[in-house]
């Protein structure tokens, strides 16, 4: 079991917790009261930040209901936060695209996390012929 060091910016969020057994994803929430209008952008505070282990990294993706209840997109669709990102002062962050207007509060959970080991370090090798079945070329089905 990994321990990661973390620092709370505020004692008005929920601690994280890891829920065994039934999510190996990590639930992130808004560090403060935002309102946002149908087009605005904001960087919403989470009000953590972490000491990652060395060799790991944070993928930070919205929760599935994130969009349906707040009506945001994560600008970057895909937060990537590696171990070197671990000062006193580095929290974490959602990007947020709003499409509709909003109101996000404090404590609301609008994002998760997971941590990953680095790809490790490969090498592209050249062929002329790949063997596996010729699918079409599009998508799953091949059908365009």
């Amino acid at each position: 079991m990994e321990t990661i060091r973390i620092k709370y910016f505020t004692d008005r969020i929920d601690r994280l917790t890891y829920i065994d057994g039934r999510s190996d994803w990590i639930d992130l929430r808004s560090a403060a009261d935002v309102t946002l209008k149908a087009g605005e952008f904001k960087l919403i505070p989470l009000g953590v930040a972490m000491k990652l282990p060395e060799g790991y990294e944070a993928h930070v993706v919205p929760r599935s209901s994130t969009y349906k209840n707040f009506g945001i997109i994560q600008t970057n669709h895909f937060g990537i936060i590696d171990e070197s990102y671990c000062g006193d002062g580095d929290q974490w962050y959602f990007p947020a695209l709003a499409v509709r207007d909003t109101q996000i509060r404090i404590n609301d959970r609008i994002c998760q996390f997971r941590i990953m080991e680095h790809q490790p370090r490969i090498c592209f090798e050249e062929t002329e012929r790949l063997e596996g079945e010729n699918r079409g070329g599009f998508g799953s089905t091949g059908i365009r």
